[in-house]
């Protein structure tokens, strides 16, 4: 059986129920409708139904609060940029058409009024706001669809060098969310960096692109069980630079904020707070937080796993030697980072893990 599609929902504002009930009278058959006697009333029903609603009929002149005071707080609440107002008012003046369009309204329609040409305006109103709706659904999706692919694109290039480097197959991952674990708690105990949901994102993305370098370090020297010797340390080093020069030679794409990111991380995400760290011995604050934060997120990540010339650390093992600085010199802002989300730094961990699965299967389910 063919579901009937549910009209559009009206709320009509006015103190007059004849009005209201002339208004009902002739749109009723294309439109359902809500009525409210005041702007509070009306105010009240946006609150509770304003995801409902398709368009707003709106008289001006009423007691307590007038049509203008509705529109003002419709803006005050960004209310009025989706949801369309319609006045229909016997107010003939100038300054009152003026002022309504300046409050956002999108027609202003005189009574007395010709039913047609009233019904024809709001019928215009509600479908032009319908299709404004669905082409920012297009829009979004799109966008989403674009990410999911770069964020697939990223991780192949990131398991590729996990491949080779025969590491967990987790790691790429895991620094990646820990990345993002770190950068939101940044967010909540210093407003010296105030980094946006979208920057926390593209960061994270990055992340996952830290040691694109090592795809050209040889494999004896990658996955030696023992100790590098001086020279095959060397040697090692200069997977930072490489992989900021392939980032570099990207072309068109290389003034992408992505590929800005990832250029960063991937040269100085061996650097050290003191200065001691590699390739240009950058110290303080001159290496980029981006950098900072995911040399955290990827010693962290090496202490915890089993590599073929260590056994994993525990969490608590991890945290006590980035503490005293065994594995590096990081920001006092970081130190004090791992050490208060240490103890429920797993969980948090297994949680990214779950919701990432959880928003990929349903990308897949969604395209297939």
């Amino acid at each position: 059986m063919e579901t009937k599609k549910k009209l559009p929902l009206i709320l009509i504002v006015d103190d007059s129920a004849y009005n209201r009930d002339l208004l009902t009278e002739i749109i009723q058959d294309s439109f359902r409708i809500i009525e409210a006697s005041n702007g509070s009333t009306a105010i009240t029903i946006m609150e509770q139904r304003k995801s409902e609603l398709a368009c707003v009929l709106l008289d001006l002149t009423m007691a307590n609060m007038n049509g203008f005071q509705v529109m003002q707080i419709m803006n005050e609440r960004n209310w009025i940029k989706s949801l369309p107002v319609i006045v229909i008012s016997a107010e003939y003046s100038p300054d009152a058409i003026r002022r309504s369009y300046t409050l956002g309204a999108s027609d202003y329609i005189l009574r007395p009024f010709d039913e047609i040409v009233v019904k024809k305006r709001i019928n215009n109103i509600v479908g032009l706001y319908e299709n404004q709706k669905k082409l920012a659904g297009m829009v979004i999706e799109q966008i989403h669809e674009n990410d999911r692919l770069s964020d697939m694109m990223i991780s192949i290039l990131g398991h590729t060098v996990e491949f080779r480097n025969k590491e967990s197959n987790d790691h790429i991952e895991n620094v990646s969310l820990l990345t993002k674990i770190f950068l939101e708690y940044i967010n909540e105990k210093s407003d010296k960096y105030n980094f946006s949901k979208k920057e926390i994102a593209l960061i994270s993305r990055a992340a996952a692109l830290h040691d694109l370098g090592k795809v050209s370090i040889p494999d004896e020297i990658l996955n030696k069980p023992g100790k590098l010797t001086p020279e095959e340390f060397e040697f090692m080093k200069k997977h930072t630079v490489i992989g900021s020069q392939m980032l570099e030679s990207t072309g068109i794409y290389k003034d992408e904020p992505l590929v800005k990111l990832a250029y960063k991380i991937c040269l100085w995400h061996h650097e050290r707070y003191d200065g001691r760290g590699y390739p240009n011995g950058l110290k303080g604050d001159d290496i980029p937080i981006e950098a900072q934060v995911v040399a955290l997120a990827d010693v962290f990540d090496a202490l915890t796993s089993e590599r073929c010339y260590k056994k994993a650390f525990t969490h608590e093992e991890a945290i006590r030697m980035i503490s005293n600085d065994e594995c590096g010199v990081f920001n006092s802002l970081l130190v004090k980072c791992i050490k208060e989300i240490g103890p429920n730094l797993k969980t948090r961990l297994m949680e990214e893990v779950r919701l990432k699965n959880q928003y990929m299967i349903r990308d897949m389910e969604s395209v297939s």
